[in-house]
């Protein structure tokens, strides 16, 4: 049951780190960036989710243990 809760959490977090990428890459579309620009704007955002939500899992396991 936990490695199953795991696997969901996980895709959960790939699935919005990908729609704020998407986001982020719109955006700068329709803020007339070009398309390596914006490319480099969703990665950036996507990373940034991903480092957040480490971030948060780790302080959230410091507490819990």
């Amino acid at each position: 049951m936990n490695l199953a809760v795991v696997l969901l959490t996980i895709a959960l977090v790939l699935v919005i780190a990908l729609l704020a990428a998407a986001g982020a890459a719109k955006l700068a579309r329709m803020d007339g960036a070009t398309y390596p620009a914006a490319l480099t704007r969703a990665a950036t955002t996507f990373a940034a989710v991903l480092t957040l939500t480490a971030a948060v899992a780790s302080a959230l396991a410091a507490i819990l243990t």
